[in-house]
């Protein structure tokens, strides 16, 4: 499912960018071309001319989507690089639990639970994706302890459990400290 944006037109990268932006804040569910295009400064026409179709350009803004994703891990990898699981976990937790990343995760947990419904179009293969960018970074964490997926596969359900529960209810503190509880427990 992931799309090469290299090839892709500057106008079109850029319009991609402005409905994925578009997109964090109204979702996909009820996303309608006009009203999308009045806001992103172009025309419905212009969108099925550079996407070719409606699920092209949700395939398009979901590859915005990862890329942002992608860049998230790869920063984490960087900062953490010699570090444990737990402090790969933890980090990632800081990020996920930050209110500016809200809208961006809103859309994720939209498009993952999408796309395990569906067998075809433009949200395929959306959370199988997903699940192995996350867990290629967590085991990488944890070769050294614990060569098998167990544990990462655990961290990665904490992970995403915490960051639901967080996205329901904005509980942070009480959210933070069941993670950290379920993280020591997990890894201890």
């Amino acid at each position: 499912m992931a799309e090469d944006r290299t090839d892709a037109s500057p106008r079109r990268r850029e319009l991609a960018r402005r409905a994925y932006e578009y997109v964090s804040e109204h979702g996909l569910a009820d996303l309608s071309l006009r009203p999308l295009a009045d806001t992103i400064g172009t025309s419905a026409g212009v969108l099925m001319f550079l996407f070719g179709s409606k699920d092209g350009l949700v395939r398009a803004i979901l590859a915005e989507a990862r890329a942002d994703e992608l860049v998230m891990l790869d920063e984490v990898r960087q900062a953490t690089a010699d570090a444990d699981l737990a402090t790969v976990a933890g980090n990632v937790w800081d990020w996920l639990a930050a209110p500016e990343h809200t809208r961006l995760l809103n859309l994720w947990v939209e498009a993952y639970g999408r796309s395990l419904i569906t067998q075809d179009g433009p949200l395929a293969g959306f959370a199988a994706e997903t699940v192995r960018d996350w867990l290629e970074m967590l085991e990488a964490a944890d070769a050294a302890s614990d060569p098998g997926p167990e544990r990462a596969t655990a961290v990665l359900a904490l992970l995403r459990g915490s960051m639901l529960d967080l996205l329901a209810t904005g509980e942070r503190d009480r959210v933070d400290a069941a993670f950290q509880l379920g993280l020591r427990r997990l890894l201890s």
